[in-house]
């Protein structure tokens, strides 16, 4: 999809969703329709959306710099994801608000003949804006299905119109049934619930769109036929008495809608010259922007296939996930097998060093207490009988004690 067609898509559907926003605000205010509401609130925000989608393809058309020197294409999927946002958040948030708040509190509608008025030249507007839409996408998809080619889809501004204008449309339609059923049933609810309903479909839309541009903002690679044919270019100089023996690898990646980078690794062949090599990669590089001119940046890297596979198993070891290790020590800590006792290992070096130190204050503890313990009482000799006399306690020898005054007086008296 070229970026030409992209921005007529947007500016198309910027212009008619601007005049149903001003037209659709008129009617709710004149008749109290929340239904009306709801559609008016929906084409207000594809109005500024569109203004982002034109602001982020005028963006990512800049070119590249020091700062980005794969330039700014991928820009516009940023700006896309923020329509996406806008769109969950503003369009279907407000509209199932209106709705519940219609439920709770139901009135009759003023004036449907005015409901159906803008809502019929809103149908014709929208239905402008997605005519041009899908011819564009249809001219992109080619045979492919169009769930399938929206989901292929790398053309992020392209989709999102057509996604929105399909929204839009169906909202129109739940829109006038809600509108009719509550002016010609008297079903004052029903017209809350097509508020519901219309806030429903933007929410499905906004979360669709959010998957698909979260894959592009990450980086999806070239489409398969776009794969396919560089392989094919770079196969026709490969071979014997060709310049490659081998390709090892090929890498691609979308930076943008038409923006598509290439890295491909080859093994030459042993004895080709460097002015060999030069010329190969040139004619490669010619031919594949030819047949395919989105591609934009395409790298060569000169490498034995041997040395190739080495360095694929070494960074696939390096960057094995985490997650799939703590599944492992899992699955070995649920086993109901019985393991034999393994013998202990050593314990690391400050572990043993600890336990030396600890082993040493206790020995000192011990001698310490040894010595400070009184001397274990003398073992008495046998009695006559053969039997062991029980050991008394020693008493100290009192004789060799200072006696006290009194002690001494008492002495005299007695002599």
């Amino acid at each position: 999809m070229s970026a030409g067609g992209s921005t007529s898509v947007v500016i198309v559907a910027l212009a008619s969703n601007l005049g149903i926003a001003v037209a659709k605000f008129a009617a709710a205010a004149w008749t109290g329709s929340s239904a009306m509401l709801s559609e008016a609130i929906h084409s207000l925000v594809d109005t500024s959306n569109q203004g982002l989608l034109l602001y982020g393809i005028k963006r990512s058309e800049r070119p590249a710099d020091e700062r980005h020197p794969f330039g700014y294409s991928r820009e516009i999927y940023f700006w896309s994801f923020i329509v996406a946002i806008l769109l969950f958040s503003m369009g279907a948030g407000v509209s199932i608000y209106e709705g519940i708040a219609k439920l709770l509190e139901p009135h009759p509608i003023k004036d449907p003949a005015v409901n159906y008025i803008v809502l019929a030249v809103a149908i014709g507007l929208e239905g402008v804006s997605t005519w041009r839409a899908l011819t564009e996408f249809n001219a992109q998809r080619g045979s492919l299905d169009p769930i399938r080619a929206l989901r292929t889809s790398k053309d992020a501004a392209l989709f999102t119109v057509v996604l929105e204008d399909l929204a839009a449309l169906t909202g129109l339609v739940v829109a006038i049934a809600g509108i009719a059923a509550a002016h010609l049933l008297h079903l004052e609810w029903a017209d809350g619930v097509a508020s519901i309903v219309v806030g429903l479909v933007l929410a499905a839309v906004a979360a669709f769109m959010s998957i698909e541009i979260q894959g592009l903002l990450i980086g999806e690679a070239a489409s398969p036929e776009v794969v396919a044919g560089i392989r094919e270019l770079i196969a026709d100089e490969t071979g014997p008495g060709k310049p490659i023996l081998a390709l090892n690898e090929l890498r691609t990646m979308h930076l943008g809608p038409a923006d598509v980078l290439v890295a491909a690794s080859c093994d030459f062949q042993d004895g080709e010259t460097a002015k060999s090599v030069e010329a190969t990669t040139a004619r490669i590089e010619r031919a594949v922007k030819a047949r395919y001119p989105e591609v934009r940046q395409l790298y060569f890297e000169v490498q034995s296939q041997k040395d190739h596979d080495d360095e694929v198993a070494a960074d696939r070891k390096n960057h094995a996930p985490k997650a799939a290790q703590k599944d492992a020590v899992a699955h070995a800590s649920a086993s109901p097998a019985v393991k034999s006792p393994e013998p202990t290992a050593p314990a690391p070096p400050a572990a043993a060093n600890a336990a030396v130190t600890a082993a040493r204050q206790s020995s000192q503890i011990a001698q310490t207490v040894a010595e400070a313990a009184p001397p274990a009482p003398a073992e008495l000799p046998p009695s006559p009988s053969g039997q062991q006399a029980t050991s008394a306690p020693s008493r100290p020898d009192l004789s060799s004690r200072p006696q006290s005054r009194k002690a001494r007086k008492r002495n005299k008296s007695r002599h």
